[in-house]
């Protein structure tokens, strides 16, 4: 054998053994090993139980197992800290709404960079902001609620889940396009909000959308003034979104997805963007997410990542004009 022949069979024998190592064969041998999906939030609610549907999807449709791992904690950050620095080989995806990456950074409360160290796979769902009256107050609809509150500046109370929460930043927008005072009363989570909710603490609410709270209105504990939505909800038709109230800024959704560590391979990504919407297709899945009120969605990564950035610099202005801190 010639000096030639032997370079060339040991140059093709150092390509195969270097090549199941690159990406686009590391992409076609995925998935290797179980999946884990971490969830930002404690065990047991709905954003939860969602995930946990899409986890069972995707391990029939992957061939295996497909675990969840809950991380909560500091506004959903926690969890997508450990996303961001897993290893970026499709084994480890996260379950959030998209605040710990367009409200946590603007409040210097992120430990990792959103912009750099995880990237969008799919959205999944939409969860409503309800805009409620609670039994202190005496309005009937949205309008009247802001006629109380310029009759007496500063008297109408709205309790969100605390500073810089979705609907906080919902208040700040509505304060400074209809010209209002209206003190914020900021809560830790939901549970006691609601309790204080129905014993008129305060006069209006801001919660997302669920079982219980839909129990309260059904009942009339609780009057739903108006809601933050793309289009008014099937559960709700005589409610207007805050969009056709004329407070389009202030029309937020708890948007909710799939992410992965910046660096998964396009393939992996594509894949897992393909068999989410097929998931998300589905009448088990869709009969899940509007039993609990929230509206699937789906879609191209790109659109996510879209919308992502959008609600991003419109938070980092609310925030920088409102002079909003966290402690």
């Amino acid at each position: 054998m010639s000096l030639y022949s032997r370079r060339r069979g040991l140059t093709l024998l150092s390509a195969f053994a270097v090549a199941p190592f690159s990406p686009v064969l590391h992409a076609q041998a995925w998935p290797a090993r179980p999946i884990r999906i971490v969830v930002a939030y404690p065990p047991g609610g709905v954003s939860d139980s969602v995930a946990r549907a899409l986890a069972e999807r995707l391990a029939g449709a992957l061939g295996v197992v497909v675990v969840v791992d809950n991380r909560a904690g500091a506004s959903g950050s926690i969890g997508m800290d450990a996303v961001a620095k897993a290893a970026p080989d499709g084994h480890t995806l996260g379950f959030a709404a998209i605040s710990p990456l367009t409200l946590n950074p603007h409040l210097g409360r992120s430990p990792f960079d959103p912009a750099k160290d995880v990237v969008p796979v799919a959205s999944v769902m939409y969860s409503p902001v309800l805009l409620l009256g609670t039994p202190a107050s005496d309005s009937r609809d949205f309008g009247a609620l802001l006629a109380a509150a310029r009759a007496r500046p500063g008297a109408v109370r709205w309790a969100t889940s605390g500073p810089a929460s979705l609907g906080h930043i919902m208040l700040e927008q509505i304060k400074g396009a209809a010209g209002v005072e209206i003190t914020h009363v900021p809560y830790k989570g939901g549970g006691q909000q609601l309790t204080d909710a129905l014993s008129g603490q305060f006069e209006v609410l801001s919660t997302n959308a669920g079982p219980a709270v839909m129990q309260h209105i059904k009942v009339g504990k609780l009057r739903v003034l108006a809601v933050g939505a793309p289009a008014r909800l099937d559960a709700l038709p005589q409610v207007p979104t805050l969009a056709e109230l004329g407070f389009a800024a202030a029309n937020l959704t708890s948007l909710f997805g799939v992410f992965a560590p910046a660096g998964v391979p396009q393939p992996v990504l594509e894949r897992l963007n393909a068999e989410i919407n097929q998931a998300l297709r589905t009448p088990e899945l869709r009969s899940r997410l509007t039993a609990s009120d929230n509206v699937p969605t789906g879609g191209s990564a790109a659109e996510f990542a879209r919308l992502i950035a959008l609600e991003s610099a419109n938070n980092a202005r609310v925030i920088r004009a409102a002079g909003i801190k966290v402690e």
